[in-house]
């Protein structure tokens, strides 16, 4: 075994297949893709791929959060089911957002709770259908992600639930339940993330994938639901199905996520961790406040909750820095005071709110990362 970075690769034969110059070379392992890299500058990229496979692998340098020059993976084959988010960009102003990057598992698109703000509303602008759920080609998936969970021999954590909700399939032929899970259960290295507003968990129960399967449940108040997520289950609900899962032995995330500063916010949003304590105790906790891109908000059909949005970032349009802030320490307060819980996370966050908050944005620990 040889270690590069931190992370192990199990020496293989690869074909390597250089895009610079059109050659291929044969490697002994995988590292040398990595030392090629090494030498290089950001940006730089190269691809391998194994004789047995006709999907190549492309790995690329990146800044990472520390401001080293890292390796990464990038994409497979043409990057259409997996690839790594890397939309925000490295950090430089004080208003640039946070975010580490994940890989995403790009199974299906679009999600049926239709809330005021899912960004799917312009992300899905351009389909005839919209936001209406739809699986992509089930042989090209189930290709795909053997191909990554065959060849990528360091440990990696894949967002099933960037482009839908996780289960948005569950009880029918394209559950995730059925036709992916069961790949991540016949290896050990990586784990599979189910984001979700759904309480349709007993597939996922009766999978029993505790091992590789890490499951996330995006919450709001209770009275933010019920305004802004009415087509989804209820946040009562939504935690009564973690717990479901919590009981039988599953990892399980939460995300408070988007905390809107409504009138007696602070007391709607403790209410709803009261009633998350009283039934778990999750991993982890990543929080986030309502945020919307341009072309979110363009093609939302209740933007109510726009009226909210007076800041500007290399993200879309946020909630006032000091309002955010005091949302934020309030909630952290309360989980560290009441519950001694401090794994906590912020999702798309400038590098000012980190560092008012005294975290550490560089040792990053949020919902779509191990």
């Amino acid at each position: 075994m040889e270690h590069v970075d931190n992370i192990m690769f199990t020496q293989v034969r690869l074909q390597f297949d250089n895009e610079l110059d059109g050659t291929m070379k044969m490697l002994q392992n995988p590292t040398d893709a990595f030392n090629q890299l090494a030498i290089g500058s950001v940006d730089d990229r190269t691809r391998y791929r194994f004789p047995s496979s006709t999907l190549s692998i492309e790995f690329k340098n990146m800044l990472a959060l520390n401001g080293e020059v890292k390796p990464v993976f990038s994409n497979l084959a043409d990057g259409s089911i997996i690839t790594l988010f890397d939309k925000t960009p490295f950090p430089k102003k004080k208003d640039d957002v946070i975010c580490p990057h994940f890989v995403e598992l790009k199974w299906a698109n679009g999600c049926n709770f239709d809330c005021a703000w899912c960004y799917l509303n312009g992300t899905m602008r351009f389909r005839p259908g919209g936001k209406q759920p739809y699986f992509k080609e089930k042989n090209k998936v189930l290709t795909h992600v053997k191909k990554y969970l065959e060849q990528i021999a360091f440990p990696s954590l894949l967002n099933s639930g960037e482009l839908s909700d996780s289960l948005v399939f569950e009880g029918n032929g394209s559950a995730l339940s059925k036709l992916i899970i069961p790949l991540f259960k016949q290896q050990d290295m990586h784990k599979l993330l189910v984001l979700t507003k759904s309480t349709n968990v007993q597939k996922i129960l009766s999978s029993k994938s505790q091992e590789c399967t890490i499951v996330s449940f995006s919450i709001n108040s209770f009275d933010v639901a019920k305004q802004w997520e009415k087509k989804a289950p209820s946040p009562k609900q939504r935690i009564q199905a973690a717990k479901k899962l919590y009981d039988a032995g599953y990892t399980i995330r939460m995300r408070l996520d988007p905390i809107v500063p409504v009138e007696n916010w602070e007391y709607g949003y403790k209410e709803v961790i009261d009633y998350l304590f009283d039934h778990l105790v999750p991993e982890r906790i990543t929080l986030g406040s309502l945020r919307g891109l341009q072309s979110t908000i363009n093609h939302s059909k209740d933007r109510s909750w726009v009226t909210y949005l007076n800041e500007t970032s290399n993200w879309g349009k946020k909630i006032g820095f000091e309002t955010r802030y005091k949302m934020y320490k309030t909630m952290m307060t309360y989980l560290k005071k009441r519950y001694k819980f401090t794994n906590v996370g912020l999702c798309k966050e400038t590098m000012e709110m980190w560092d008012k908050l005294g975290m550490n944005y560089q040792d990053i620990k949020c919902n779509c990362i191990l």
